[in-house]
């Protein structure tokens, strides 16, 4: 889990829609230790959002029954290129007009550009 920075708020704007451990849980029937799991073991990554500072993944990482697939493996490979996990998450949804697809790498995965976003993210984590 990413512990905030000073730059929280700004953060919570770039990514938009965040929901929480319950309701992913809630959303795909399953329980609390499951989606924590999915968190362990970086398959999702959460922040902590608003007053309240409650554990949220944003809503754009999650599938219909499990976490996206794509994600695992980008968030691996920016990681082992040295970034922290709340730079992963600016990375992911930092709007890019140079991809194929409107809007930020998050998107473009989404879109099924899953090598072309671990290609940039390759370069970009050195």
């Amino acid at each position: 889990m990413v512990e905030p920075s000073d730059d929280v708020d700004s953060l919570e704007v770039l990514v938009g829609d965040w929901t929480t451990v319950p309701d992913i849980a809630e959303r795909w029937g399953v329980s609390l230790a499951r989606v924590r799991q999915h968190l362990a073991d970086r398959e999702l990554l959460a922040w902590r959002t608003g007053e309240r500072r409650v554990i949220s993944v944003p809503v754009k990482f999650l599938d219909e029954t499990a976490p996206r697939h794509e994600l695992k493996g980008t968030f691996t490979v920016l990681a082992d290129g040295g970034m922290n996990d709340e730079e992963i998450l600016r990375w992911l949804f930092t709007p890019d007009e140079t991809l194929p697809v409107e809007g930020a790498p998050i998107d473009a995965l989404i879109a099924g550009h899953k090598t072309e976003v671990r290609r940039r993210a390759q370069v970009t984590a050195l």
